[in-house]
């Protein structure tokens, strides 16, 4: 029979995520949450303990001792079962980590736990797109494209306006849509790569070179100004250089600030959990809303029946009265 800690980890299994400040190592991140969720396993009530039956023997005076040994069945319980014997039930929960984050960048991290894992190598196998946040600031170079880097360049930003940032923008957007086509291995003239477009399904079969899929400016105050990305393969310090590469096309210098991911797949903001949260009860819940969210997907794609579609019922009845009106015709 099941016990109590094993039927929580099995509601344990599954996918959720969790917001990774900034300033802290993805692998701190996940080593928290498997003490957490250990400590919440372990904590589950235990059954009582099995009993058994032993002879214990009677405690005799001086004067009955000659006669011989006194015997009596006793049912105690089985310590060989005993938490303090034993140890704790789970010893080790095995945690995965999807697409990581670096100790500079924050935002979205997915994790999986137990056969969750293997939904996690799965869900990366559909190539998923994730969304970013990027901070950048003119007028300095550094040697990581970080503003936390050694100081390479100062130059100046007053000629830079928001019309020329869009520019710049649209040219890399465009640059890389060219790079996800060559990339997806799929003939642009057929029908094939046509459907596979309206569905969103394009993208590079296998690993490639970072694709920028999207690219806006959302803020914009010199020498501040902020982006929001959509993109494939991608890593931190691409992004960093990224926003270092518009300050070379812009004609200045520009260093990356903050990384900032907001979206990896259906994982979104809205379902990270924070720090405080990361807690057994918690994350049985996140992952109980992620297998609905997933139901509610399958089920939406289910084909809605139009107005001009009758069911077949009525279609029957209606040939039924075209035949009888025919007959009647041909007596007349």
């Amino acid at each position: 029979m099941a016990t109590p800690a094993n039927r929580m980890f099995r509601r344990l299994e599954g996918l959720f995520c969790v917001y990774k400040p900034s300033g802290v190592h993805w692998k701190l991140v996940r080593d928290s949450i498997e003490t957490n969720l250990l400590k919440g396993l372990n904590a589950a009530p235990r059954p009582p303990l099995p009993q058994e039956v032993r002879f214990l023997a009677h405690p005799v005076s001086e004067t009955e001792a000659p006669k011989g040994l006194t015997l009596s069945a006793a049912t105690v319980p089985a310590l060989a079962q005993h938490p303090l014997v034993s140890g704790p039930e789970f010893q080790r929960v095995r945690v995965g980590v999807g697409h990581r984050l670096d100790a500079f960048s924050s935002g979205v991290l997915v994790l999986g736990v137990g056969n969750g894992n293997k939904a996690l190598n799965d869900l990366y196998g559909t190539r998923v797109t994730r969304d970013y946040t990027l901070e950048g600031e003119f007028g300095t170079a550094t040697d990581d494209f970080s503003h936390k880097g050694s100081v390479v360049e100062r130059s100046t930003y007053g000629h830079i306006t928001q019309d020329k940032l869009d520019k710049v923008l649209a040219m890399l957007e465009g640059a890389n849509q060219k790079a996800l086509l060559m990339y997806s291995k799929v003939d642009m003239r057929s029908q094939e790569a046509y459907e596979m477009a309206v569905h969103g399904l394009l993208g590079p079969e296998g690993k490639s070179q970072p694709i920028l899929t999207g690219l806006r400016c959302v803020h914009f105050q010199p020498p501040n100004f902020t982006l929001e990305v959509q993109c494939l393969n991608e890593t931190q310090r691409y992004l960093c250089k990224v926003v270092h590469e518009i300050g070379l096309e812009l004609r200045s210098t520009a260093v990356c600030k903050g990384v900032r991911r907001t979206r990896d797949g259906p994982f979104t903001l809205r379902d990270a959990l924070i720090h405080h949260q990361w807690t057994a009860s918690d994350v049985t819940q996140a992952v109980r809303q992620y297998h609905s969210s997933k139901k509610n997907t399958r089920y939406s794609h289910k084909p809605i029946q139009t107005p001009a579609c009758r069911p077949p019922e009525e279609s029957t009845t209606t040939a039924n009265e075209m035949e009888l009106a025919t007959k009647q015709e041909k007596v007349q």
